[in-house]
């Protein structure tokens, strides 16, 4: 199964191998060893291509740890964050919040009211987190190489129906960055995931465990 891991602890594990075979291609890194193969998936693409006897990190290591200018855009029915990160350093930043009434338990008439309520306070919270994200990332706007987005997907799509907005979607990250509060501290935390790596390991014992003598 595979999981993010922040890039120096990447580099801490393919450190720790030895012999075997590497393989860049399809934007992933297959390391193969006696005991395992490792797939690594660098959140922002790879280029390099090409395959080597032995256990060859350094294109990968380059690809981890170069500073890009991102974007992050952080929105769920409650509150909103949106920033601009130079490599690990959050350079712009603003957040807000919008009160938005939970589910109604109850039917009948009052049901449709709250729903309707409800509805108009989510429109309110998405149009104050379309203007934020305008304000903040347009003069960022010809730096910025990637768009981190996150929160919650179905308030994120109504965010992205914003014609202002429709350039993040060409920049956005495959990674979608889900987080149940997003504020200043989320923001100031994001580098960690930001710059995280999909890691998956194969151990071939356990592949062996299912053989037959």
């Amino acid at each position: 199964m595979a999981r993010w891991i922040g890039r120096e602890n990447v580099r801490k594990r393919l450190e720790a191998l030895d012999g075997g075979r590497t393989t860049y291609a399809a934007g992933a890194v297959t390391f193969e060893t006696a005991d395992e193969t490792i797939v690594v998936r660098p959140v922002f693409g790879l280029s390099h291509e090409g395959a080597y006897e032995g256990i060859v990190v350094e294109p990968l290591i380059e690809a981890l740890f170069g500073e890009r200018v991102v974007a992050a855009v952080l929105v769920r029915l409650g509150g909103f964050a949106v920033g601009v990160f130079e490599g690990e350093r959050l350079v712009a930043s603003k957040v807000g919040s919008r009160f938005v009434k939970g589910r109604h338990k109850k039917g009948g008439s009052s049901s449709g009211r709250f729903r309707r309520r409800r509805e108009e306070q989510a429109r309110a919270l998405i149009e104050a987190a379309a203007e934020t994200a305008v304000r903040v990332l347009e003069p960022w706007r010809p730096k910025i190489e990637h768009v981190a987005l996150g929160g919650d997907r179905r308030a994120i799509d109504a965010l992205l129906e914003d014609e202002r907005l429709g350039w993040l979607e060409e920049k956005r990250l495959q990674r979608f960055f889900t987080t149940e509060d997003p504020r200043q501290r989320t923001l100031e935390r994001l580098p960690y995931d930001l710059y995280a790596a999909e890691v998956e390991t194969i151990s071939l014992d356990s592949g062996r465990k299912g053989e037959q003598p």
